[in-house]
């Protein structure tokens, strides 16, 4: 998956580009945009109410979506792309990197919110 190939990119707020750095929601417009030409809402809450399948969080697929409400409450405020075999990748916060994340971790379970699908498992074949 195209995500993993930009762990260690630095963060920044507001930013969108693997020359500017990433922050959670840049970061997967950018994927998303480069690897199967989707265009996305650019704010986390702009993407958990797009029009797209809900997803259980024991059905995750590759590509899928998945949201947190890292502040506690049920207000989205992070939000990552799962690459399978329990692991997200996301743009955590400012002074850190592109990482690699395990779902199964207290924090991020304690905060997960929702997962949605807006790549159909076909169009993940026909990435380079």
């Amino acid at each position: 998956m195209r995500a993993i190939g930009l762990v260690g990119t630095p963060y920044r707020w507001g930013g969108n580009t693997p020359d500017s750095g990433f922050d959670c929601s840049g970061l997967i417009a950018y994927v998303y945009r480069d690897a199967a030409g989707i265009s996305l809402p650019r704010s986390t809450r702009e993407m958990i109410s797009m029009r797209a399948p809900d997803v259980s969080k024991d059905a995750l697929q590759s590509g899928d979506l998945i949201f947190f409400a890292t502040a506690g409450g049920s207000q989205v405020s992070h939000a990552g792309i799962y690459v399978g075999e329990g692991r997200f990748v996301h743009a955590p916060a400012t002074g850190g990197t592109v990482k690699l994340d395990y779902l199964n971790k207290p924090y991020w379970q304690h905060a997960y919110l929702n997962a949605k699908r807006v790549l159909q498992p076909s169009s993940l074949a026909h990435n380079p």
